[in-house]
């Protein structure tokens, strides 16, 4: 790939839509629905998972990861953003079509709840929404359509998930790295436990006496007591103990016979498993090779179902946007080609485990050994061991936004570029050239995704060197 990761995604493969972030299962686990929320076109998938393929996609205007769906899968409910609003979907031979939506508030910009993660009552009578935007937990009554209870958060919030007896709602507080305690029947927060940074989901331990607590910005599972309401134990989700952070457990699943936690590692590339059959005891059992950017895990039927969130390829794109041409729908903006997939793999045995870690560690271009000494020249300005000196003293650093290394310096013969490529040679851009080759140009530095992937990865690269 072009951050020098690799990809060794095991499973049969179903193709999704645009970055999606969230998957919901029928009862029965014979259907299953996505949600995509990416920078082109949001949509919604009804998939058949015996016959792994997909029955119905619907496009519509907006999405953010809630789904909710009811226990005789005739109902779905979907976050709809910024528009401010729940979306109700019928679901008829395997159809979806809207039936009505829930309205929190007037569509951005003069609104900003931001709907995020849904749940239902168990009786599918009350719907609960946590939002993002006005951080606020919202209890609809859908079968009276009485006026919604609004309760205030402290932080923006991720997920929700109700207990057994529907009579505690726990809220992942993604701005405030804790677990709000909503009480059903007070409609009040009664209680806030604290866990490691930027909670999303969570699951309760079989017997549902512990709640499990992905944390995005710390590589771990915060586990709950939840009659001790504090955390009893911190499960580590990395490829090394003390990685730096940078793994980005997004998503959890437990097996159905409570004893495997799955864990899914966005920028590792991987899920997680552990042995969670011993309480406040965890052990590592190993990695399993995913596509790339996992975003959601769910145990069936002795399978991981596995949301890729960008699929299982980078993709180059010739005919991208061109200052020269007007876009059409064959434009290829890069922050809209990479189609995610669902992976369907046959959970691994304790004896296939070893061998799928051994994948996950080829597959990443991180070592820890590599933290303090890296690879290079002898004698390079830039030192390879930590804490070495460096006769560089200043760096002008110049960075080109929202072009590509081939669109500027494509036709230059010190790089490695496609002159075919290039839309601004050294004739319209001679400041760029002037600065490009008899210094550095950068050409082999890629991230594959734009922007918002790159400005990090440069400015990064920029206070290392």
């Amino acid at each position: 790939m072009p951050n020098g990761w690799s990809l060794t995604p095991l499973g049969e493969q179903i193709e999704l839509g645009d970055l999606p972030l969230n998957m919901v299962l029928s009862t029965d686990q014979t259907r299953a629905v996505v949600s995509n929320n990416g920078q082109s076109k949001h949509s919604l998938m009804w998939i058949d998972l015996s016959n792994r393929k997909v029955l119905h996609e619907l496009d519509i205007p907006k999405a953010w990861y809630g789904l909710a769906l009811t226990k005789d899968s005739k109902t779905l409910y979907a976050s709809a953003g910024y528009d401010n609003m729940i979306k109700v979907y019928s679901i008829e031979s395997d159809r979806l079509k809207l039936k009505d939506s829930l309205i929190i508030g007037n569509r951005w910009p003069r609104g900003a709840a931001s709907p995020a993660g849904l749940t239902l009552s168990t009786d599918d009578q009350h719907l609960y929404c946590v939002t993002k935007g006005d951080s606020a937990v919202y209890d609809f009554n859908v079968v009276n359509k009485t006026p919604f209870k609004k309760t205030k958060l402290k932080a923006p919030a991720y997920t929700c998930i109700l207990s057994p007896d529907g009579k505690k709602l726990y809220i992942s507080l993604w701005g405030a790295s804790s677990i709000g305690v909503y009480n059903t029947e007070t409609a009040q927060i009664e209680a806030e436990i604290p866990v490691g940074s930027h909670p999303n989901e969570m699951v309760f331990s079989k017997n549902g006496a512990l709640l499990f607590v992905a944390s995005a910005d710390e590589n771990t599972v915060s586990v709950i007591d939840l009659n001790e309401k504090r955390v009893v134990e911190s499960i580590v989700a990395s490829l090394y103990p003390d990685a730096p952070i940078g793994s980005t457990s997004n998503s959890i699943s437990l097996s159905e016979d409570g004893k495997t936690l799955a864990v899914a590692n966005a920028d590792n590339n991987c899920v997680a498993l552990f042995d969670v059959t011993e309480p406040r005891k965890s052990k590592s059992l190993g990695f399993v090779p995913t596509g790339w950017y996992p975003t959601s895990v769910r145990f069936f039927n002795n399978n991981l179902l596995v949301v890729n969130g960008k699929g299982l390829t980078s993709k180059a794109n010739p005919n991208g946007p061109n200052p020269y041409k007007p876009r059409t729908k064959e434009t290829e903006y890069i922050a809209g080609l990479f189609k995610g997939t669902l992976s369907v793999i046959p959970v691994p045995t304790r004896e296939e485990l070893p061998a799928f870690t051994r994948l996950v560690y080829q597959n990443t271009p991180y070592q820890k050994n590599k933290e303090l000494v890296t690879e290079g020249e002898a004698g390079n300005p830039i030192p390879r061991k930590v804490g070495d000196l460096s006769p560089i003293k200043y760096v002008f650093y110049i960075i080109k936004e929202n072009r590509t290394y081939d669109q500027v310096f494509g036709d230059i013969k010190e790089g490695n570029g496609d002159p075919s490529l290039c839309l601004f040679p050294d004739t319209v851009t001679p400041e760029h050239a002037r600065f490009g080759p008899p210094v550095c140009t950068f050409g082999q530095f890629l991230c594959g995704c734009g922007s918002k992937r790159g400005w990090p990865q440069l400015v990064y690269l920029g206070l290392r060197q």
